[in-house]
């Protein structure tokens, strides 16, 4: 029987841990270019939440930054292709290189359009014991049609929550986008710009301070102990 804390008879004190200063200030750390994809929600020829995606992945790699897009066009609706549908597989295998990611969406009827949800349906919660989400960045950024809202970057945080992906503070949303871009797709000088500067120095900055930190920054100690009683239950298994 698993040993308890004083005061704290529920929790099981082999699986218990306190923090680890040292492992937060880890000595060896990643020497490469921070990796980054870009996803974007709408296949319009002139896309602004694309046309946004894209000035974001300028300046990440000014800051020094690896940058992948994905194009979201031919991707199936989920459950209706396979997973090793060409699209479905090129989409997980930019996921699982990135160490953080950038979702820009328009809102469209108060909401992110149907093709971002589909992106982030399709990216599993799990390949084999790999969570491909789990502990890495990310920034959201949304585009509108009209007056500034937060309805898509406000759902793009609950989903980067459920996925257990560490969304930072800072976020984009730029109002009346058709005003923002220039006639070759260049975001004009404004506070939207500047607020979308702001937003991927931030996302540089987390990713850099936590991407060889990840692992141990989600550890849980509920899985911890899951993770005890199924190997208990496996080996008791076998020694029947």
């Amino acid at each position: 029987m698993s040993e308890s804390l004083p005061d704290l008879p529920n929790i099981d004190a082999s699986r218990f841990q306190q923090a680890d200063v040292q492992r937060l200030l880890a000595a060896e750390r990643a020497t490469h270019a921070p990796r980054f994809l870009l996803l974007y929600g709408s296949l319009r020829e002139r896309s602004y939440s694309r046309l946004a995606a894209e000035e974001a992945a300028r300046i990440l790699r000014a800051l020094g930054g690896e940058t992948r897009m994905f194009d979201p066009s031919g991707l199936p609706l989920v459950d209706d292709a396979p997973v090793d549908h060409p699209k479905v597989k090129e989409l997980h295998e930019l996921v699982q290189w990135a160490e953080g990611t950038v979702w820009s969406s328009p809102e469209r009827h108060g909401a992110m359009t149907g093709l971002m949800k589909t992106q982030i349906d399709w990216i599993p919660l799990s390949v084999g014991a790999v969570r491909p989400t789990q502990g890495k960045t990310l920034a959201v950024m949304q585009v509108s049609g009209g007056s500034q809202s937060f309805n898509a970057v406000n759902q793009m945080r609950v989903l980067g929550r459920w996925m257990r992906m560490l969304t930072i503070p800072n976020q984009s949303s730029i109002a009346k986008a058709y005003q923002e871009f220039d006639d070759v797709g260049r975001m004009r000088p404004s506070a939207y710009y500047d607020r979308m500067v702001d937003v991927m120095e931030e996302l540089m900055k987390f990713t850099l301070l936590t991407r060889d930190l990840a692992p141990y920054l989600v550890d849980r100690y509920s899985e911890r102990k899951e993770s005890a009683q199924a190997l208990t239950r496996r080996v008791h298994q076998k020694s029947l």
